[in-house]
């Protein structure tokens, strides 16, 4: 595990739990700059605690696989860094701070042979995996993510450190390219934006709207989309789908709509914590070698979009001068 801030406690965590679960896996050891963070996790999940890559790598050459959650700026040289040394990758979303070097990635594991996988956690959930069989061709998106302020992952903006979760989720349900973006966004209580709001226009006609907060009083989790004689609503957090289809033979598994013309679904959804299914996702690849759920192709599709739409922040906060307010920089 290289990074054991939050989130890299946490996939330590897991690998710790699905090896005493039986999974056939093995927490070697954990990288931090700060040693006695990473000593403390260590002890917490019975491995060893290293400073560096080199010198884990040096230490134990059996390594196979590392889970990367490094500050994103730091996503390529760590990357190439394991990769070299014949490792596959799990690489925190985004992907990378560029698109530049998520293509360099992408050329490094091709060169190196490795698996890379993109940790956008979200299409593990098992609400949007019992939905994926359910799509058909949406039209309509209205997607929200609201968090309460908290300290970090404040070396991006919104878009990036929240929204990017449903940016994927999308991208793979409609799987079309974007046509046109509009987008708002708002720093509120840190030096980027912690706010914003999206529209995107599909080449199929599909068109997404994005709310995503990190300074709201409530946490939300929530995506809902209609698509021909058929709305689904997700939440994300309580691992919930209801689908409300109009006639056809769709067999009604759930309560009784108030209008007999309209079907109520809930599919069945086997509740389990995303990052575990990643992580199990990400084992499987690298046992079977084969091209993982999220692909680094996949996390530089949603970067790109999600650069997009930086841009476009800006260049709204230019036009109605934000940035004499010091709203924008």
């Amino acid at each position: 595990m290289i990074g054991v801030g939050a989130f890299g406690r946490n996939h330590a965590r897991v690998y710790h739990e699905l090896a005493r679960q039986g999974e056939a896996v093995r927490l070697v050891g954990v990288v931090d700059d700060d040693l006695a963070r990473a000593d403390e996790v260590a002890r917490e999940f019975g491995c060893r605690s290293f400073s560096s890559i080199q010198q884990l790598t040096t230490t134990h050459s059996e390594i196979q696989a590392a889970s990367v959650a490094v500050p994103t700026v730091e996503h390529l040289k760590v990357g190439r860094a394991l990769m070299e040394a014949g490792v596959d990758v799990l690489i925190e979303k985004p992907v990378s701070a560029s698109l530049a070097e998520a293509d360099e990635l992408i050329r490094l594991a091709q060169r190196f042979g490795r698996i890379a996988q993109v940790g956008h956690v979200e299409r593990f959930n098992p609400a949007v995996r019992a939905t994926v069989p359910l799509v058909t061709q949406p039209m309509f998106f209205e997607v929200h993510r609201l968090s309460i302020f908290s300290p970090r992952s404040l070396d991006v903006d919104v878009v990036l450190d929240l929204m990017i979760h449903d940016l994927d989720v999308v991208l793979s349900f409609v799987n079309s390219p974007v046509k046109e973006i509009r987008a708002v966004g708002l720093p509120i209580l840190s030096g980027k934006v912690d706010i914003a709001n999206v529209r995107l226009e599909f080449e199929s006609g599909c068109i997404a709207n994005f709310t995503a907060s990190r300074v709201s009083t409530e946490r939300v989790r929530k995506l809902r989309f209609f698509q021909p004689k058929q709305y689904i609503s997700i939440d994300y957090s309580r691992q919930d789908v209801l689908a409300f289809s109009i006639g056809g033979e769709t067999e009604t598994t759930g309560s009784p709509s108030v209008n007999p013309q309209i079907n109520v679904i809930k599919p069945e959804v086997a509740a389990e914590e995303p990052l575990h299914a990643e992580l199990r996702a990400f084992l499987i690849a690298v046992r079977q070698r084969s091209t993982p759920v999220v692909s680094l192709e996949d996390g530089r599709r949603a970067l790109a979009v999600a650069l997009n739409i930086e841009a476009v922040i800006r260049e709204h906060g230019r036009k109605v001068k934000l940035e004499r307010l010091g709203a924008i920089g």
